[in-house]
């Protein structure tokens, strides 16, 4: 994790948080915004009395227009989008134009990873975004916890995957994403900082299961094939995959990755921004199939 300037003020701009006193709500631009982590992001920014704004790709066709009156924006590209760094070179451009006063990329773990296409793209962005001129913040979640959640949530609970069981992944929960990603978009804290969110300790897909396992009570079963198995499978289904060529070459590089190495990432990034530490796998899963038992 690599640390600038930090400060606890918030950003400057004409409109204020929404204290009830009839200031105008911050607006909070969040691009990829009504998927699950975008949609995680809303939540937590709402809850800090500030407006976000979720931006798909029909707000995206004038993305000036779009972003014109939010102060801050969260820019994050869609899942194995085929060009990211142009997107990302097309959205810093708007914020420039539309005034935003400050932006947190969305990256991931392990960004320069050659062997993972969708990961470099974010490497080559990264670049893009601490040349932009423009106050950033970059975030590189890890893998989420809550990816296992719905195969935890059914009558046989299992979790599946195509890689290692045994290899280390610094996983976090979708939520503490969501509130480190809303804390920085409305505070200066930790301008260009790049910040890796992972989860309090490294754990092995084995781990979660065992974990899984007591929480609920149950045996939860883990069902692992190979990545080459994987592919041929996905092939083999055709558009019923939900996957073109392309996107299944990149997920097949990625759990040939995640076979070796898994995806180890720093635990700082969350005490750091949230001053706590990040969720435990127990906590997350206890949180999102029983209840926030925190709240």
């Amino acid at each position: 994790m690599s640390s600038a300037f930090s400060t606890t003020s918030p950003i400057t701009g004409n409109a204020t948080s929404a204290t009830g006193d009839g200031a105008p709500a911050r607006r909070i631009a969040i691009v990829s915004g009504t998927g699950k982590t975008g949609r995680a992001i809303a939540e937590a920014v709402r809850a800090l009395g500030a407006l976000p704004v979720p931006l798909g790709r029909k707000e995206l066709t004038d993305p000036v227009a779009a972003l014109r009156g939010c102060q801050a924006a969260y820019l994050m590209a869609p899942n194995l989008h085929g060009d990211e760094l142009e997107l990302t070179e097309k959205l810093l451009n708007a914020c420039h134009l539309a005034g935003i006063e400050r932006i947190v990329y969305h990256s991931v773990a392990a960004a320069y990873a050659p062997s993972m296409p969708h990961h470099l793209a974010k490497a080559e962005s990264e670049d893009r975004v601490r040349r932009s001129s423009l106050p950033f913040t970059i975030v590189q979640p890890c893998a989420y916890v809550d990816n296992v959640l719905p195969g935890l949530r059914s009558a046989s609970p299992g979790i599946s995957v195509a890689y290692n069981p045994d290899t280390p992944f610094g996983l976090i929960g979708l939520r503490d994403v969501g509130e480190a990603a809303a804390r920085l978009l409305t505070s200066n804290d930790h301008l260009g900082a790049t910040l890796e969110l992972g989860g309090p300790r490294l754990v092995s897909i084995r781990e979660v299961v065992q974990v899984a396992s007591r929480v609920l009570g149950t045996a939860v079963a883990l069902n692992v094939i190979t990545p080459a198995d994987w592919a041929r499978e996905q092939e083999a289904r055709g558009a019923e995959s939900g996957l073109d060529a392309r996107e299944r070459e990149w997920l097949t590089a990625m759990f040939d990755y995640y076979d070796y190495y898994g995806l180890p990432c720093g635990s700082s990034g969350i005490p750091a921004i949230l001053g706590r530490e990040a969720r435990a796998v127990d906590e997350v899963i206890i949180g999102e199939l029983f209840g926030n038992l925190d709240e």
